[in-house]
């Protein structure tokens, strides 16, 4: 069979090819155009950044923040100030002002701080739709002033089971130093406040949380106005009843098993007991660990939360009370007596063990030693410049921050600073999962 050959197209047509191919390029520019925000729009959302300094003279690097709305506040995340009082914000021109923190929410990760400053602030926006483009700003490792782009990957994921948030999922790049810095849209609106990556990474490997902005709104203004409802400390170890776990218990999958009570807690004083599975609150069935954080929430200022109960397979309700719920505002008291502290220190006091080479063979959890970067391993060589055996360290009364060169395993060798009175909390990646068994939630 003879082949057949295609005829070419008709010459009146190449016109028509051209203007459809003119028209598929402009398209693709006007697409283009439309997801990246204009110069001038980035540049005004980033004179509204701040880097985020300690106040003291240790002048420590802790993140990064941004000026609210009318441009008399500016938010933050809660873990950036730490238990500061006052932090120094570092705008892009250069110019250094001292911030009092007049609110702070652990639980929900946000802080205020005020601030003197001549323009408005950034205006939130709403949630973005999925694939949207945003940009974050900020501080990554300390770079100041950083600009990165990514698309929206989810609008509302519930990171953590026991935080009544849910948080906006993005893949632009931030690592440690982006907490409190905006997540902005195109038309430079701040939709989100970044917070965190994924847990279990220390740095970026494409998720990344965001604070939404109508959150913001709420959480910002309940935290100026001390309108913002506590998230309570249960006591409770709680976690998901998952079909492996309904077999052995004989109960359909739902629901949350209590692993542990803590003994005077709210959990407690409600009589509910390691075993007992929570079904339900307010008569509503608990499909997820997340959904109890929202329940609480929304019951805290009535004052109680009726929880509807499995014990020994038998239904039973327990109810919780808030009465004695803390404030979540933290507003520091003008006239409160200064806390004190200790004139000296030695090394163990400080939950540092050493063996007979200066060899670290301990260092105790959240203490200052931890804080300064001492681990299990390294050996202490020199202390404020001078050559010091294991004895001596012992011996040595800390009466101001000191300079530490220690020797790593491997034989690299750093300085670290070692302050006992340093209020900051130091810097470490934290998460909310439980490193040994990831299903269990603490609330």
């Amino acid at each position: 069979m003879p082949t057949r050959r295609s005829r070419p197209a008709p010459r009146f047509l190449f016109p028509v090819f051209r203007a459809m191919a003119v028209l598929a390029v402009l398209a693709s520019f006007a697409a283009f155009a439309s997801a990246r925000a204009s110069d001038s729009v980035l540049d005004q959302a980033m004179a509204r950044v701040f880097v985020v300094r300690s106040a003291d003279t240790g002048d420590r690097f802790l993140g990064s923040a941004f000026l609210w709305t009318e441009g008399h506040v500016a938010v933050t995340n809660a873990h950036v100030v730490g238990e500061a009082q006052e932090v120094r914000l570092i705008d892009q021109q250069g110019t250094s002002q001292i911030g009092r923190v007049i609110g702070r929410d652990r639980v929900r990760d946000v802080a205020v701080i005020a601030v003197v400053h001549g323009m408005a602030g950034l205006q939130p926006g709403p949630i973005p739709a999925l694939g949207e483009p945003v940009w974050a700003l900020g501080a990554p490792l300390g770079l100041d002033f950083t600009l990165t782009r990514g698309m929206v990957s989810a609008q509302a994921r519930q990171v953590e089971a026991a935080v009544p948030l849910r948080l906006l999922q993005h893949d632009a790049a931030v690592n440690p130093g982006s907490s409190g810095g905006p997540l902005i849209d195109a038309a430079g609106r701040v939709v989100g406040m970044n917070s965190r990556i994924a847990d279990g990474s220390r740095h970026f490997i494409g998720i990344a949380f965001a604070i939404t902005a109508p959150d913001l709104e709420r959480l910002v203004q309940g935290l100026i106005d001390g309108s913002l409802p506590p998230v309570p400390d249960l006591g409770l170890l709680l976690r998901p009843v998952s079909r492996q776990i309904a077999a052995a218990l004989g109960v359909a999958p739902g629901g949350i098993l209590v692993d542990r009570v803590k003994p005077g807690g709210l959990a407690d004083r409600a009589g509910l007991q390691p075993g007992d599975v929570i079904e339900a609150t307010a008569g509503v069935a608990l499909d997820a660990p997340g959904d109890l954080a929202f329940a609480l929430e929304r019951a805290v200022p009535g004052g109680a939360l009726m929880l509807g109960l499995r014990r020994d397979g038998v239904s039973a309700t327990a109810t919780l009370t808030f009465d004695h719920a803390p404030d979540v505002l933290a507003r520091p008291e003008a006239d409160s007596a200064a806390p004190t502290s200790h004139a000296s220190y030695r090394l163990a006091a400080l939950g540092v063990k050493l063996d007979a080479l200066a060899g670290v063979t301990e260092v105790t959890d959240n203490s200052p030693a931890l804080f300064a970067g001492l681990a299990v391993g390294d050996r202490i060589l020199r202390l404020n410049g001078q050559p010091m055996d294991a004895a001596a360290l012992n011996r040595f009364d800390i009466l101001a921050p000191v300079l530490i060169l220690i020797a790593r395993n491997g034989g690299a060798t750093a300085h670290l600073i070692l302050d006992p009175w340093d209020k900051g909390g130091g810097l470490r990646p934290t998460g909310g999962a439980n490193v040994l068994d990831p299903d269990v939630v603490v609330f």
